[in-house]
């Protein structure tokens, strides 16, 4: 694909049938394990194969997969009961049931599974009978199905019959054979996978669903930003999910093309080790990130405008506050933030013992977020003016995101979407103390014991007025702390041939079983 020619202005050459489609982005899944990892790319491909108990629609609602009917037992406020939808066939041929359903949520629960979290405040999963399930808590937790939308079931027999148990440990480099290959319930089939380079998945005739318009998917990862618009105009792929900003306008102006636009569930931030001693890449004796003076230094540096306008062609969304507007907790008083101001921030970092700065080196993926890349080097000079110098590391997401669970980084860009609709998300795996279930994003190695306990609480609250007023009073510590360098909010858009619909998921995860041609 190097040499398509990134000059054409109309889509040409061969036209997939009706059935095909011919699907781009920008990475990979980082695997096919439908536990090991907590990621947007890999949840989206896994979402073809696999299914969860609930779904998300594109207004946000939840919507019935495998389990027709959930909620709280009339008997006991504790326990879930879920109802398993009958006749439905994993792609070997065997029968799904409830005991695959306990078998994957204990498999998601339990470290190390990037799934772990979400279900932290779970007791105990029983199978009462083939399409019944229990989910026991360790208290009343009336949100608890919000955090199921990218829990997927698998064949326990599969799993045993392949040593795959428990998730790979994705951030140890752990393989396993769940990691290429895939047994789900899904609407589609794997039928080839060479990782970075090719996903081939074909309709599933026995999947209990209406049949899709598309047939076969084929999964291209194209990481560089004009091989992927060429492609797309060229007529070598039907779907650019996506889309780079400076290539919308003149996207929206080619014939044969229609770009689909739409606020993303995604946030954009930097943060910083703030509890280390030193810092591993710092000239500085100390750690400056644990001074709160030189936080707000940063935060005063970074022009959050001048990133939309420049880096982001006006596609983003500046905000102070790393959640998005859709997301429960979001207010607009967190939200705000103000100009630049590098005089006080000069002091700042004068008052903090650094008169002449430091230097520290940052971490950024160049293949997982809209110009991630570019982000990170807006920010090299914008700190540079008050004397922190910066060496930008940029790799891609497979070796990046390990350094954040690893603790091998002390400053990192990550972006964060909340698939739950809810604070205690972003609370659960960035801000929480790393134990246990919780904190497995947590780079910053922020710990408050205090603030624990008040993030626990949130999964087991039934007064919702209460719970809300919890929230907001970690929200406010949060952002007093500085954990977070926010930038802003993610703006999507795909782009496709003029035939094809397919409107954008405010979690970046399009499902070709929606596609329809006109």
């Amino acid at each position: 694909m190097a040499g398509i020619a990134v000059a054409a202005l109309t889509v040409s050459g061969a036209m997939a049938s009706a059935e095909t489609i011919r699907w781009a982005r920008v990475a990979d899944a980082l695997t096919l394990d439908p536990h090991s990892q907590n990621e947007g790319p890999t949840h989206t491909l896994n979402h073809h194969i696999y299914e969860t108990l609930v779904g998300r629609a594109i207004d946000g609602s939840l919507t019935a997969s495998l389990a027709t009917d959930w909620g709280i037992s009339e008997d006991d406020e504790n326990v879930w009961v879920f109802t398993i939808r009958e006749g439905v066939t994993f792609h070997d041929g065997s029968p799904m049931t409830a005991e695959d359903v306990v078998f994957s949520l204990d498999r998601a629960r339990t470290p190390p599974s990037g799934m772990a979290a979400l279900h932290a405040a779970v007791e105990e999963v029983t199978a009462v009978d083939d399409t019944t399930v229990h989910v026991r808590m360790s208290g009343p937790a009336p949100l608890y199905v919000q955090n199921l939308t990218n829990t997927f079931i698998m064949s326990k027999a599969w799993a045993e019959a392949n040593g795959v148990e428990t998730a790979p440990n994705f951030a140890a480099g752990e393989e396993a054979y769940s990691v290429r290959n895939a047994n789900g319930t899904g609407p589609y089939v794997l039928v080839e996978r060479d990782p970075e380079v090719r996903t081939v998945l074909q309709a599933f005739d026995g999947h209990w669903g209406d049949a899709p318009a598309v047939t076969e998917i084929i999964y291209t990862p194209i990481a560089e930003a004009a091989t992927r618009v060429a492609a797309l105009l060229s007529g070598e792929v039907d779907i650019v999910q996506d889309v780079p900003v400076q290539d919308i306008a003149r996207l929206e102006q080619t014939d044969g093309v229609r770009v689909v636009r739409g606020p993303e569930n995604r946030n954009i931030f930097f943060s910083y080790d703030m509890s280390s001693d030193s810092l591993a890449s710092s000239d500085a004796e100390d750690n400056p990130f644990a001074k709160p003076e030189v936080r707000e230094a940063m935060a005063l540096a970074i022009d959050r405008n001048a990133i939309r306008q420049v880096v982001m062609r006006g596609e983003s969304q500046p905000s102070a506050a790393p959640l998005p507007p859709f997301v429960n907790g979001w207010t607009e008083e967190m939200d705000a933030f103000g100009d630049p101001d590098l005089e006080r921030a000069a002091e700042l970092m004068a008052e903090a013992g650094y008169p002449n700065g430091f230097s520290v080196q940052l971490d950024c993926p160049n293949d997982r977020y809209l110009n991630d890349e570019s982000i990170c080097q807006a920010l090299v000079g914008m700190l540079a003016r008050i004397d922190i110098r910066v060496d930008l590391n940029a790799q891609t997401r497979s070796l990046h995101f390990p350094l954040i669970e690893n603790w091998e980084t002390d400053f990192y860009l990550l972006g964060w979407g909340v698939p739950t609709f809810d604070s205690q998300y972003v609370f659960d795996f960035l801000v929480h103390t790393r134990e246990g279930s919780y904190g497995s994003f947590n780079g910053s190695r922020y710990s408050n014991p205090d603030l624990d306990a008040k993030i626990q609480l949130l999964s087991t609250m039934t007064d919702l007025e209460e719970r809300d007023a919890l929230i907001a009073e970690i929200w406010d510590e949060v952002m007093e702390e500085r954990i977070f360098l926010n930038v802003h909010n993610q703006v999507l858009a795909y782009a496709m041939r003029d035939n094809i619909n397919l409107d954008v998921h405010p979690e970046n995860q399009p499902k070709m079983t929606t596609v329809t041609f006109d």
